[in-house]
């Protein structure tokens, strides 16, 4: 909501000053006010056409993607067509620099190869859909959500807000969390004194307590996987729960707290280190 009041308010003052000059350049035929006029007309359908985008609401993360492309590439237009236009009011022969600019893209295209690198990654990576906005992706170990995509980098956003910005010719090796189903997993020990058959025969009942619990947060009951390992103090036992990616570690949480109390529910205590001495 800020950021719409935002735009709405820099649209109105550049609607503002582009009226005011327009309307002074035909009072005067001074180059410097064409300019500005120019500049702040250019600067007034550049934040409209952000407007306008940001008030679509998208179904899908393609279409989420497809926008933040969109914003992206409207910002360079209009740098572009500052500088061009801006030339060209100020008396430069634009045609005549463009015409030239075949020996200087050599030498700039060396100096720049990172830059273009990441423009035609980012092309490529948009047609082949590898990710998406809102998509959950792992990049180098940082994991976050596709928060926003554009013409050079992507914005990725970890669980504690922090935004790591990504070059796209860096994005390589990526791990799109959000393709498939992801599994929650959690482990508790048990004493060996425990009677294991009775526990096992008490644990469907568990499981679909569980669900009903937290049928908003799980896509299905928790599963029992069986004896883990056999530890120093107690017997592992393991359980997982088919979630969506986002709740990933929300899962994991819900089956530690829930198993701990439905387990002494059931009489069965988590067991802590012990030492036994043995004296003759």
């Amino acid at each position: 909501m800020k950021d719409l009041k935002r735009k709405i308010v820099r649209l109105v003052v550049l609607a503002v000053l582009a009226g005011a000059l327009i309307f002074a350049r035909l009072k005067t035929n001074n180059m410097f006010v064409s300019l500005f006029a120019m500049i702040f007309l250019v600067l007034f359908c550049e934040t409209l056409i952000l407007l306008v985008l940001g008030l679509i609401k998208p179904r899908t993360h393609r279409g989420q993607t497809l926008l933040t492309i969109i914003a992206s590439l409207g910002k360079y237009v209009a740098a572009i067509v500052i500088l061009c236009w801006g030339l060209s009011i100020l008396g430069v022969n634009v045609s005549g620099i463009l015409a030239s600019v075949g020996v200087l893209t050599l030498v700039v295209g060396f100096s720049a190869e990172s830059l273009i690198a990441d423009v035609i990654t980012g092309f490529f990576m948009l047609f082949e859909n590898q990710y998406n906005v809102g998509d959950i992706v792992e990049v180098g170990g940082f994991r976050g959500t596709v928060c926003e995509i554009g013409i050079r980098t992507t914005s990725i956003m970890d669980v504690g807000g922090n935004v790591k910005i990504v070059n796209n010719s860096e994005m390589k090796n990526i791990l799109n969390r959000s393709d498939r189903v992801s599994v929650s997993a959690s482990t508790i020990d048990i004493p060996y004194e425990t009677d294991l058959e009775s526990l096992e025969a008490a644990i469907p009942g568990l499981m679909d307590e569980i669900y009903q619990k937290h049928g908003e947060d799980m896509l299905s009951a928790p599963q029992y996987l069986g004896v883990q390992a056999l530890g120093s103090s107690g017997i592992t036992l393991k359980f997982i729960v088919e979630v969506e990616e986002q709740n990933i570690f929300k899962g994991a949480r819900i089956l530690n707290h829930d198993l701990l109390l439905g387990f002494r529910k059931l009489g069965v205590e988590c067991p802590y280190p012990q030492l036994d001495v043995h004296c003759k």
